[in-house]
């Protein structure tokens, strides 16, 4: 399940793509307008500085800004950084693989599903870029999934 962090995460990411070249925004007005708290995102946008995704300025022409083109940015790995694997378990994880005390994973029919699971999640995530996300019209969004049962 994607954290509040990730979410939080995306959102400023896609709030900042929306910008013009070089154009920075402070971080109040990222945390206002995606209902982020100001806090909480600091530290979100620190960790996607350090991993390359924004650059900041301090000061009073200060804010944040994205390092590279939105196109650029695949959300799977925006998601790596800052929640970890995408798999449900670690013993299906290609980042974080750890093997599990409890089963054979040769014959592991929990393992079996969660690594087809894993991988679906990846060939969409992997696959799409801040970008698309940003100019998804959702059109084609399908209904079914649109609401929750």
């Amino acid at each position: 399940m994607l954290t509040k962090k990730g979410k939080y995460g995306l959102k400023a990411l896609v709030h900042l793509s929306r910008l013009p070249d070089g154009q920075l925004a402070f971080v109040h007005d990222i945390a206002d307008t995606n209902h982020i708290p100001k806090k909480f995102l600091d530290a979100i946008l620190g960790e996607l500085r350090n991993a390359g995704f924004v650059q900041s300025r301090k000061g009073k022409e200060g804010g944040y800004r994205l390092a590279r083109p939105a196109a650029d940015i695949k959300i799977g790995h925006v998601i790596r950084v800052l929640d970890g694997p995408l798999a449900p378990i670690s013993c299906a994880s290609r980042t974080r693989y750890e093997r599990c005390e409890d089963c054979d994973e040769e014959t592991c029919a929990v393992r079996h599903m969660m690594l087809e699971v894993r991988q679906a999640i990846a060939d969409v995530l992997d696959n799409r870029s801040l970008a698309a996300m940003r100019d998804a019209d959702n059109d084609d969004f399908p209904m079914e999934l649109a609401t929750h049962q």
